[in-house]
């Protein structure tokens, strides 16, 4: 006979949800992952599970995903009174376990078909997005240097420049044809070589440390190819652990870089306030003192989006204002165009339209919009350019200006010609939920957008 699971009983009772609001979260969660078996929860399965019923498959590691959102704090599946497996990790372990068997660890999930599977199918974990304290950042670069060397492979500047040079690579072509083409290959490349250089033989302490930075910026790039594929659960791992590299690499601005694109992913997925703490901790101390003006201006813009999302409107009006600051500080030798976190004036002109739309904006925003648009390398940078239309013509078209939005995402389906990314995909489906009303009004312009529209989603299906 089952016995009632009096912790899931209680972590239930502190969210202050019913069981009906409980089961309804948990249909959002799986809905987000594919989870077609569990979008019928209702109110009865939650009772079951509570009466000591355990569930099957994928559901206890999304009700623990979706409680940890409620409460703001990571959820274990020990927490809630089920059994946890290794495929179950506690996100907030993350922090604890070793950088290199992390790295190690997520490159096989990657590689694996199976685990591959497993981990494309996970729910978006808010819970690991929990940061660790101030004492665990200033640990972390002598954890690196007494890390034992895994290989008697010596590291030196070869091997930094190697890193690089890949990354450089797959960050352009991440750029002109989205985060769905190619990013396999960069997995595997992390696993067979970065991750056998982290655990080499250093030439110098230096050179450690350029390494561990350089890693960093490849997981990076991983991440946020993972990311623009849709692939949410995958991207904010690799991204948390680039994060870790960063930390040990004592590379400050890089790491409120990563936290910048960690609040941006948190933002858009509808978590905005993780996307005040992750963007917020992103300006936090040398993040922001030893950035460049333009990165400052990056950070501070994101942050300000957070802010507006999370309906803090004076205080992302005043981090708007401070971020318009920081760029007019900016000089022309201020930015290195080959670290893969650098921003031109486009990316900047993107961001601080969508912050302005979020504030109501939308005359502001569409300013911006067409700044970016004209400020970008559209051939270079296919996939933003792309995606900075998509939105231009829904602010059009939320003025009133549907001959204008169309003619705008014209251009858009256009740059997309090559592309393959979920979030140009995205903005695609948003051009037709635009356009639904007005697809029956004998607007031909209409029309035509959306049997463009129709037909790139089949190709990108």
């Amino acid at each position: 006979m089952a016995h009632r699971n009096e912790q899931l009983a209680a972590v239930i009772a502190e969210t202050g949800w019913s069981q009906p609001k409980v089961a309804a979260a948990v249909v959002r969660v799986a809905a987000e992952v594919g989870a077609d078996e569990l979008l019928t929860t209702s109110r009865s399965h939650i009772a079951m599970w509570i009466s000591g019923t355990r569930p099957s498959g994928r559901a206890p590691r999304i009700l623990c995903e979706t409680l940890s959102r409620r409460l703001q704090r990571p959820v274990t599946l020990a927490e809630i009174g089920f059994p946890a497996s290794p495929s179950d990790p506690d996100p907030a372990s993350e922090w604890r376990v070793d950088t290199l068997t992390a790295l190690v660890d997520l490159g096989r999930s990657d590689v694996d078909l199976e685990r591959r599977q497993l981990l494309a199918g996970a729910a978006y974990s808010v819970g690991g997005l929990v940061l660790p304290g101030q004492q665990w950042w200033d640990e972390a670069p002598e954890r690196a240097r007494s890390r034992p060397a895994a290989t008697s492979r010596r590291i030196g500047i070869s091997e930094v420049a190697a890193v690089r040079e890949m990354t450089e690579f797959f960050s352009k072509r991440d750029q002109r044809h989205g985060g769905m083409d190619g990013r396999t290959a960069l997995r595997q490349y992390i696993l067979d070589d970065v991750a056998r250089y982290v655990g080499g033989v250093f030439t110098s302490d230096e050179t450690r440390r350029h390494l561990l930075a350089a890693a960093s910026e490849a997981v990076y790039v991983a991440g946020w190819m993972s990311f623009d594929a849709s692939e949410h659960e995958a991207a904010r791992r690799y991204l948390t652990l680039a994060l870790k590299l960063a930390a040990e690499a004592d590379e400050a601005p890089l790491a409120g870089h990563i936290l910048r694109a960690m609040a941006h992913q948190a933002i858009d997925l509808g978590h905005p306030g993780a996307g005040v703490r992750l963007a917020t901790a992103s300006v936090d101390r040398k993040r922001y003192t030893l950035a460049t003006p333009r990165e400052r201006a990056l950070l501070g813009v994101v942050r300000a989006r957070s802010l507006a999302m999370g309906g803090q409107r004076r205080e992302a009006i005043a981090a708007l204002l401070r971020a318009e600051d920081d760029l007019a500080a900016a000089g022309p030798g201020d930015d290195d165009p080959h670290r893969v976190w650098f921003f031109q004036q486009a990316s900047l002109a993107h961001e601080t339209a969508r912050t302005l739309w979020t504030l109501g904006d939308l005359g502001g925003a569409l300013r911006e919009f067409r700044n970016s648009v004209l400020t970008r390398k559209a051939e270079t940078f296919s996939r933003t350019h792309a995606v900075t239309l998509g939105y231009m013509g829904a602010v059009q078209a939320h003025q009133g200006n549907v001959e204008a939005a169309c003619q705008t995402w014209a251009q858009a389906l256009d740059a997309m010609e090559g592309v393959q990314s979920g979030r140009a995909r995205e903005a695609v489906v948003n051009m037709r939920r635009v356009l639904s009303p007005f697809r029956n009004r004998g607007i031909t312009a209409a029309g035509e957008i959306d049997e463009r529209a129709k037909a790139v989603l089949e190709r990108v299906a």
